[in-house]
């Protein structure tokens, strides 16, 4: 690469100020609605079962073609791309619905049933079910997650892709901006799951979690460590004003796992990982604005020499914001990863306090002490007087504290959506703190920002669930509820899902080989599309033939 075009490269993604926040919701509310298309399909027409060549071609084109398209040639317009998405939609649900042949073979608790005798007493097993089940609108989800960010990462140097889609300069909103704060928002949900089989089986060790930290966190050093070498030995272009001159995010990404490890007792006795969220982003911008010229220093400082704290500052500043984030999806995780419970509490018995967003929010609504409503319940074990009792009012007459102290999955997100997104609108309020968002920095509107989309997001992929699939967590053994579970999830959701790390890496190594072999910038756009189509398609290929054999690659 001569310099003359180098220079051309990084002018390219310099100085950028991004573009409006409706703007890129139209843009990513795509995958929700393609992924209700693709459920509609399914659902009403049977369309991927068998999954055919035909099926497989769909699915790629819903969701991989539609993110690509909104992203690019559709991003000046993204409502069309949501009207040629709908129609279709339309015209499944005008169609008669084609029923399919449902399986003959019963459960092993419905064999039991029909053998066991009417009036016997044997007590009837209970469910085989797992308390952490896999929820299709979850890996839906995360598959879309890693589509956008797998696309965009090869997209942005071409320029069918708006430039106000690619990372700001310093200050302000865009798609690929809000894409790293995501995949770190999404890394802290998937971090919930170990935690949660650690709670189940006893409170793990600390030195036991520090030490399994550290060995996760290990292949992505290394990583990041490849990454830089590559960058530097290649002469490769890099935008030093992302990270800095030695850091990139793999070494943010390192160091989440040892970092929440550590302070893993502290956390075990947060009532709310939200309101952790917010109060660390709170600190952080005081920390911002209170130090003199601190922001200043992480912007407009030169780099000096051998100082490598100011040579990597955006780096290690921006950890802390990640680090809120990261906390925020882990809370959110700890939540929606456990089997819902319609009743309002948790199936298992062992209930502990690190998913308490919801009890405190509770108090803050002015629910009773626990202390007080046990005592009632023994109260009513005692026989009670014939004395008539006045008509009491309703304790929540407006169904507050209900919502708060509810363990459903679309309860909970719809809380923290508007939750956050209230506190979102605050902070960025030209009568609030009136804040600026910065990735570059990481700050406190920025942190609001991503964590009010991604529990949009989850939200719309929830409802999709539950609309078109209601009973795929209501089987009775967990043979059924697995063959539900693959009715529901798209094959390619669910191969991105599986091996999104992986696939990440091979996205970083396939977009370096494609822009030291091919001057991306000066390629049309019928040229770019084809070369972004045969990537993505190389990519979701990769994907699948993993899932295919059964590989799981965990780095």
């Amino acid at each position: 690469m001569n310099a003359e075009y180098r220079a051309e490269k990084e002018a390219s993604v310099s100085f950028l100020g991004g573009g409006g926040i409706w703007e890129i919701n139209y843009v990513t509310v795509i995958a929700p609605v393609a992924a209700f298309l693709w459920a509609l399909l399914q659902t009403r027409q049977g369309f991927f079962k068998p999954y055919t060549i035909p099926a497989l071609f769909t699915d790629f084109l819903l969701h991989c073609g539609a993110i690509l398209f909104a992203t690019t040639i559709y991003g000046g317009a993204p409502q069309a791309l949501l009207g040629l998405l709908l129609l279709p939609a339309i015209a499944v649900v005008l169609q008669p619905k084609v029923e399919t042949t449902r399986s003959t073979s019963k459960s092993r608790l419905e064999a039991y049933m029909e053998g066991k005798p009417k009036d016997s007493d044997e007590p009837v097993p209970k469910p085989d079910l797992d308390p952490l089940p896999i929820k299709p609108y979850i890996t839906t989800y995360r598959g879309a997650m890693m589509i956008i960010t797998c696309t965009s990462i090869l997209a942005v140097d071409f320029k069918v892709f708006p430039r106000r889609f690619a990372k700001t300069e310093s200050f302000g909103t865009s798609l690929m901006d809000l894409g790293v704060g995501s995949f770190v928002f999404a890394a802290g949900l998937v971090a919930a799951r170990p935690q949660l089989k650690a709670q189940r089986d006893g409170r793990p060790s600390f030195v036991g979690g520090v030490k399994t930290a550290l060995r996760h966190s290990l292949p992505l050093v290394v990583l990041g460590l490849v990454r830089l070498w590559s960058v530097k030995g290649l002469d490769y272009v890099e935008h030093v004003s992302e990270y800095g001159v030695h850091w990139n995010f793999f070494f943010t990404l390192a160091l989440l796992g040892p970092v929440t490890a550590i302070l893993q007792p502290i956390l075990y006795w947060m009532p709310a990982y939200g309101l952790l969220t917010f109060f660390i982003g709170c600190v952080y911008e005081c920390v911002l604005y209170f130090t003199p010229d601190l922001k200043s220093y992480i912007i407009l400082s030169a780099r000096v020499p051998g100082d490598w704290i100011s040579q990597n500052r955006e780096g290690l500043f921006s950890f802390i914001g990640y680090f809120a984030i990261f906390i925020a999806g882990q809370g959110t995780g700890l939540t929606i990863l456990r089997r819902e419970s319609h009743s309002g509490e948790l199936e298992d018995d062992n209930h502990d306090p690190l998913d308490e967003d919801d009890e405190w929010l509770a108090d803050v609504l002015g629910s009773s002490d626990r202390s007080d409503i046990t005592a009632g319940d023994q109260d009513k074990k005692s026989p009670a007087p014939t004395k008539p009792k006045k008509k009491e009012k309703h304790p929540d007459p407006l169904g507050l504290i209900w919502v708060a102290q509810s363990y459903d999955d679309s309860v909970f997100l719809a809380k923290w959506t508007i939750i956050w997104f209230i506190l979102c609108v605050w902070a960025m309020w030209h009568y609030g703190p009136h804040l600026f968002v910065s990735r570059r920095m990481a700050s406190l509107a920025y942190i609001l920002w991503v964590c009010a989309f991604n529990t949009t997001q989850l939200l719309l992929f929830n409802l999709v669930e539950r609309v078109m699939f209601p009973n795929v967590h209501q089987a009775k053994d967990m043979q059924t509820e697995r063959q539900r579970v693959k009715d529901a999830t798209s094959w390619v959701m669910k191969a991105f899902n599986r091996n999104g790390l992986a696939l990440f890496l091979l996205a970083n190594l396939l977009t370096g080989i494609i822009n030291l072999s091919v001057k991306t910038l000066h390629i049309g756009d019928v040229q770019a599309m084809a070369i972004l189509l045969g990537y993505v398609a190389t990519l979701c290929g990769v994907a699948l033939a993993l899932d295919h054999y059964d590989v799981s690659i965990k780095i």
